[in-house]
């Protein structure tokens, strides 16, 4: 079992730049893909990125270009550094990892791009 806590997020300005992370406790992550998804009120949650346990990484295409997906495998953390915001990218963002067919979340953190 692991447990995911997202930390990092708040208010940007379009055109920001803002770094959140996720932290894991419980289980290490180094065998582990790990995501980021996000969600928006009324919406469904949506897949921003992935990094595998061999840290390639894959992007959902409204992110990519300016989001990165790292991983920090000592430190059992995941960051997803955003730049170039837009307002359409505020949502909540949560992380997550498939561990022998179950679902982890953490409880999310609010990025809200604004002037």
């Amino acid at each position: 079992q692991v447990q995911l806590v997202e930390s990092g997020g708040g208010l940007v300005q379009p055109g920001g730049s803002l770094k959140v992370s996720c932290a894991a406790s419980g289980s290490s992550i180094r065998p582990y893909h790990m995501n980021w998804y996000r969600q928006t009120p009324g919406k469904q949650r949506e897949w921003v990125a992935t990094i595998t346990s061999a840290g390639s990484t894959n992007y959902a295409d409204p992110v990519k270009g300016r989001f990165t997906i790292s991983r920090d495998n000592a430190r059992n953390t995941v960051y997803l550094q955003m730049n170039s915001l837009k307002p359409e990218d505020t949502a909540v963002y949560y992380c997550n990892t498939r561990i022998l067919g179950v679902n982890y979340w953490g409880q999310g953190t609010q990025v809200t791009v604004s002037s």
